[in-house]
């Protein structure tokens, strides 16, 4: 059954978009992932305009996010300080965000500049990942446990203003969440993200916090920033697909509620691994569509020929 989308004039099929809405929406409760990492290339994979895919995604985004982070809040996984502290960075990040999608979208930069995006970040967040869990795999597996402490302090726990988060029990400088907000908020507007695969790596290892309450608070911070992503989008580039988004919406939160069942079950070293194969993946697609030949090299000459 097909479906037409007004906004990115093309049709498709209404049970794919239910399928893949509810998919991500399952990633999304499971690894604290607003799932945009995922859904965005697969939106341009299946013809949807790279601009579109990004600006519909931000909206469906903030529906699978909310979803997760009720799940989280009623198992007592979110913390609310921290949260504001990154949601107050992400809102500004966000917002100049919005401003460097027009500028490039204005110069027709938007779709070159949105799959180089994805192939840098996703192939460095995922090797990271990836080579952390694996270590910490071979750590349990040995029995051996690792000397250093939960998280390290380096020079940047010593910068003012600490704040404590006594449900993360931590007690560091409001600066690093508000500079990984804003940096997240950035990439949101940007690539049509949450910027959960950057966010939950970066409050593991740089704030320290439990792998248990980074997913909650993650998907919490997630909610805000991308609203204001989608509210500056449907204004400065009215590239927001309502159709497309309702339908990916619907699947969204369906799949968020199994996906958080199932996150409780899985250690937060196999969760960061199984994170990092996904991410590596996405990112090995578009960096081949990237440097591979088109199908029909001549499709457009021969279109304006007619």
């Amino acid at each position: 059954m097909q479906i037409y989308l007004p906004i990115a004039e093309m049709s498709v099929s209404i049970f794919l978009l239910f399928a893949m809405g509810g998919g991500v929406g399952f990633l999304s409760g499971m690894f604290g992932v607003g799932g945009g990492f995922l859904m965005t290339p697969l939106l341009i994979f299946i013809g949807i305009p790279p601009p579109v895919a990004v600006a519909t995604e931000a909206n469906q985004i903030v529906a699978s996010s909310v979803s997760g982070v009720l799940a989280h809040w009623r198992r007592g996984n979110v913390d609310f300080k921290m949260g504001t502290v990154l949601l107050v960075g992400g809102f500004f990040g966000s917002s100049l965000g919005a401003w460097l999608f027009k500028v490039l979208r204005e110069v027709g930069q938007i779709d070159l500049v949105i799959s180089l995006s994805y192939v840098v970040f996703l192939g460095i967040i995922g090797s990271l990942m990836l080579w952390e869990s694996t270590r910490a795999l071979i750590r349990r597996h040995t029995g051996k446990r690792p000397k250093r402490k939960l998280h390290q302090h380096t020079w940047m726990h010593g910068l003012p203003f600490k704040m404590r988060f006594r449900k993360s029990k931590l007690y560091i400088s409001a600066f690093l969440p508000l500079m990984i907000g804003f940096f997240v908020g950035i990439l949101s507007a940007i690539m049509g993200v949450g910027g959960g695969f950057v966010m939950v790596p970066a409050m593991i290892y740089l704030l320290g916090m439990p792998t248990s309450v980074v997913v909650g608070t993650s998907l919490f911070q997630i909610i805000f920033v991308t609203a204001n992503v989608t509210l500056l989008h449907s204004i400065n580039t009215q590239t927001v697909d309502v159709v497309l988004a309702i339908l990916l919406l619907a699947g969204a939160v369906i799949g968020a509620q199994f996906g958080t069942r199932v996150g409780v079950k899985l250690r937060g070293e196999q969760l960061r691994g199984l994170l990092a194969l996904m991410v590596l993946g996405v990112c090995v697609k578009l960096a081949y569509d990237l440097v591979a030949t088109p199908e029909s090299l001549y499709a457009v000459g021969t279109a304006i020929g007619h």
